[in-house]
């Protein structure tokens, strides 16, 4: 019999580790699906507020965020790359990537999981930014993710224009940085357990059968 369980998934669309575990996560629920049947809530995490909408290159915002030399951040992003194939995601990113604001992408993640479309939604703008290159900063970008996710398209520019969800986005990130978190992705687990990073797929399994178990 399985067990249902609610996740909440903290990320940012800008954050290669989320998709990687992402993916991982997603592969370990269908391998446990026989113990666990998760329902899944994303919820939003900005790495980087206050960036411009037109962004900043990616080894110019790595260096000066965190101190790497264009060598090493070169050497980080193929690291990910890899990391992300072996989980069946292709990562384009270059020394010509760009870091953008993710704040609309937000508040369009929160209208898609009103109409229960958040994952594909989530899916379609990793795509758009990682694999793609595409500003998740652009209206234009987010509402052909939407259409992608199965979202009206009409609708979702209308979230955009009109600055809808903005208020229900910032509180749920005040609430997520009160309750501990700090860095991303982290994955919550019927609001008890915390899974941190972009694990691979075999150690969300042991943590879900494990979950299980003991609710058992």
């Amino acid at each position: 019999m399985t067990k249902p369980i609610r996740i909440d998934f903290v990320s940012d669309v800008s954050c290669p580790w989320c998709i990687i575990g992402l993916q991982g996560l997603e592969e370990a629920l269908e391998r446990a699906k026989d113990v666990v049947a998760a329902d899944i809530h994303f919820q939003p995490f900005e790495l980087n507020p206050n960036m411009a909408p037109e962004g900043q290159n990616i080894v110019e915002h790595i260096g000066q965020k965190y101190g790497s030399t264009p060598e090493q951040s070169a050497a980080n992003r193929d690291a990910i790359r890899q990391r992300a194939a072996q989980v069946g995601f292709t990562m384009k990113t270059s020394e010509q990537s760009r870091i953008y604001n993710t704040f609309d992408a937000h508040r369009l993640l929160h209208w898609a999981g009103i109409e229960g479309r958040q994952a594909p939604l989530k899916h379609a703008l990793f795509d758009a930014y990682f694999t793609h290159g595409q500003s998740p900063a652009d209206h234009a970008v987010l509402v052909e993710a939407a259409e992608k996710a199965g979202l009206d398209k009409a609708q979702a520019l209308e979230v955009l224009t009109s600055g809808r969800y903005g208020a229900e986005v910032r509180e749920a990130e005040r609430q997520w940085q009160a309750a501990g978190i700090n860095s991303v992705p982290a994955v919550i687990i019927n609001q008890k357990y915390l899974i941190s990073g972009g694990q691979p797929p075999e150690a969300f399994e042991e943590a879900l059968r494990s979950i299980a178990s003991e609710a058992a």
